[in-house]
C-alpha cells in the first residue's frame, strides 16, 4: 500500500514564508492590502495554496539556453 502525503489546502503565514523566502510581514501585508486572498480563523491568518503558488509563479523568470548565455557576451 503506497502512502501520499497530501499538500494542505491553506497555509499559515509562517508555512508560506519558508516555502516561498518572503517574509511572514510581508505575506501579511499582501493579504490585508487584498494582493492575496486569505482566510482568517480565529487570531489565525490563512493563506490558500493556490494563492501561494500563483505569487511564485508571478515571479518566475523563463528559462535561457546556454547557446544565448555565450551570445550575449
Amino acid at each position: 500500500m503506497m502512502h501520499t502525503k497530501a499538500k494542505p489546502e491553506y497555509l499559515s503565514v509562517n508555512e508560506c514564508e519558508i516555502v516561498s523566502g518572503l517574509s511572514r510581514w510581508t505575506w501579511r501585508r499582501y493579504a490585508y492590502e487584498g494582493k492575496v486572498a486569505s482566510v482568517k480563523a480565529g487570531s489565525r491568518l490563512l493563506i490558500p495554496r493556490s494563492e501561494l503558488d500563483r505569487v511564485m509563479q508571478s515571479g518566475l523568470r523563463p528559462a535561457v539556453a546556454a547557446a544565448e548565455l555565450v551570445e550575449a557576451r
